[in-house]
């Protein structure tokens, strides 16, 4: 219900990759709008695109929900503690971002990052009796092709000496065969996979050439990762290296793919999963908001589709992100946490600080527009 007359406030952003998690954004940002404006009714609704803070979505969406500790393979080769999440049908949700994400990391390592520990959650989840599966790979560290997945799995990939290569993308140089025989099969109610990433697996538009230096590899190397991930394929021609979302998660799609799994766009599915659609048609504004706003934001983020969405209901939208490397136009407003705080620096030292005085500044401008 509103309150007093207010305004019916959604504010549901993305994760502020590295600094805030997107539940804890969504918190900080509704107490900046209410401490201005008490009379409103703020509802937070933290989103995810598939990414880092997909789990803590859906344990939103779904009350009853189950999170399910498991000890997996890090991808730097230390023990992780972490969790799925088991919604009240069954179903499993597992996150990259939680098991195999480059927040993992202290440093990049492109050569030996892997996806094993993604492998081991859905494996306990398995185990577990999960009837289906919804994996969000966002967040990865690796450019190993899902490799290390498909090995947590049961597969084995060989080299020519017919012994398990390497962990990592470095092991995929080394591959010379696959043996699928034992690779557990689907649950019954498959698998959904979460990606709004749309390359494919190798060329100038995949995985290693547009993601690969964000995970540390060095212009001069991406030649040779995208080399390693064409063997891969090569092993699989029955997959389709080229298909949308191949290139994903460094190649995670594409192991996914090989496994019989489904991708579809993270956003919508996990807007849709919390009802935002409904929410928005009966909302004054939307605040949503990300780390980095860029020109990949746009394009199927969960920023890009929340705008989208809110432009189709008629409703006024808000952003708020650590920085702006766009142009912010499309939206009706839009607060910069370094620009609050001075530098980006201080900013990310302090997010919740900025983002709860983001909320206060969005909230008095609007009081001031009458």
């Amino acid at each position: 219900m509103r309150i007093g007359g207010g305004r019916r406030v959604v504010v549901a952003p993305d994760s502020f990759k590295g600094t805030a998690a997107a539940r804890d954004a969504a918190r900080a940002i509704a107490e900046g709008w209410a401490r201005v404006r008490p009379e409103d009714d703020v509802r937070p609704v933290p989103t995810a695109d598939g990414g880092e803070g997909t789990l803590d979505a859906f344990e939103t969406a779904h009350p009853g929900a189950v999170r399910h500790p498991v000890t997996v393979l890090g991808p730097d080769g230390r023990r992780v503690r972490t969790s799925w999440l088991g919604l009240p049908d069954g179903t499993a949700v597992v996150e990259l971002a939680a098991t195999s994400g480059i927040t993992l990391l202290e440093v990049p390592l492109p050569d030996t990052a892997h996806t094993i520990g993604f492998g081991e959650a859905i494996a306990a989840a398995l185990d577990a009796g999960a009837p289906r599966l919804v994996l969000a790979i966002g967040g990865s560290c690796s450019t190993d092709g899902g490799a290390g997945m498909l090995a947590a799995l049961g597969a084995r990939i060989l080299d020519d000496d017919g012994r398990p290569v390497p962990a990592g993308s470095a092991g995929l140089g080394r591959a010379s065969a696959i043996d699928l025989r034992d690779l557990r099969p689907l649950p019954a109610g498959g698998a959904l996979v979460l990606t709004d990433v749309v390359a494919p697996l190798h060329g100038p538009a995949g995985a290693s050439a547009v993601y690969g230096p964000q995970k540390g590899v060095m212009p001069d190397r991406i030649d040779l990762f995208d080399d390693r991930l064409r063997r891969f394929a090569a092993l699989l021609p029955d997959v389709d290296a080229a298909a949308r979302g191949a290139g994903a998660a460094g190649g995670t799609g594409f192991g996914l793919l090989a496994w019989g799994a489904r991708l579809i766009p993270g956003s919508a599915a996990t807007a849709e999963a919390l009802g935002l659609d409904a929410l928005l048609v009966d909302a004054d504004l939307l605040i949503t908001g990300e780390g980095r706003f860029d020109e990949q934001s746009t394009t199927g983020k969960v920023v890009g589709h929340l705008l989208g969405a809110a432009r189709a209901a008629g409703t006024r939208v808000a952003l708020v992100a650590g920085a702006a490397e766009a142009s912010t136009a499309a939206f009706d407003d839009a607060v910069l946490l370094g620009d609050l705080a001075g530098t980006p620096e201080a900013a990310m030292a302090d997010p919740l600080r900025w983002l709860r005085e983001a909320g206060a500044v969005l909230a008095a401008r609007r009081t001031a527009a009458g």
